[in-house]
């Protein structure tokens, strides 16, 4: 009797072990699935579209206000979207600002506030190159669009001044950008690289019987990008 009271010790110790390693494996699985779900939702993918809000850092450095005074080391921080247009390519559309504000580097409280009265961007390959754009014939399974062109153009933004002073402005300005663009083709995730940001001289040569617009870009400060 006493070896069959061995045998159903050991039958009931084998059935508890199976039982314990399935509820533990259970349990990792249940972890794994858990751990997944919580990446995809920490995973957050930036776009040009609504469904993202961007924070852009504009730092100008040698811009003339009115008086002829030079504007150096002036942080202004946009908080906006980027609106896809439908039905163009390469793809475009506006930037639409949320919010502004606008501080020094040092970090001071905000005192004024850039208004953004209009604003536009587009997908490019390099508007420098002529060869760019053969993905058009079929040389490349997609375009690539390595650059996104962005204009912004803001209003006139009166600055502070003492009492007798004579008033002073940063003038509405037209400001361009050249942006390295790198969107993930697996996830779609979007990434705009810091940038100068320009404005255009105009400088007007007469010739006989015809003048020729040229344009010369004159760096006046950096953009940065963050997706929020």
């Amino acid at each position: 009797m006493y070896w069959l009271s061995t045998l159903a010790a050991l039958i009931v110790s084998s059935l508890v072990g199976i039982d314990a390693f399935a509820v533990n494996q259970q349990s990792t699985r249940t972890a794994s699935c858990l751990s997944m779900a919580q990446d995809a939702v920490d995973t957050k993918i930036a776009t040009l579209t609504d469904a993202t809000n961007w924070r852009l850092r504009l730092l100008l450095n040698g811009v003339t206000t009115t008086q002829g005074r030079k504007i150096d080391g002036q942080l202004f921080v946009l908080n906006g979207n980027f609106i896809e247009e439908e039905g163009y390519e390469p793809p475009q559309g506006l930037f639409t600002s949320l919010t502004s504000s606008n501080k020094s580097e040092d970090g001071s409280d905000e005192v004024l506030s850039l208004e953004i009265s209009s604003s536009r961007w587009k997908l490019s390959e390099d508007p420098d190159d002529p060869k760019d754009g053969l993905w058009i014939w079929g040389l490349f399974k997609e375009p690539l669009y390595p650059f996104m062109l962005l204009q912004m153009e803001t209003k006139e933004l009166e600055l502070s001044s003492a009492e007798g002073e004579e008033k002073d402005s940063i003038p509405a300005l037209k400001l361009y950008a050249q942006i390295n663009h790198i969107r993930d083709q697996e996830t779609g995730n979007v990434d705009l690289k810091t940038a100068d940001v320009n404005i255009r001289l105009l400088e007007q040569i007469q010739l006989p019987g015809a003048t020729v617009d040229l344009y010369e870009n004159e760096k006046v400060g950096q953009v940065s990008f963050q997706p929020l």
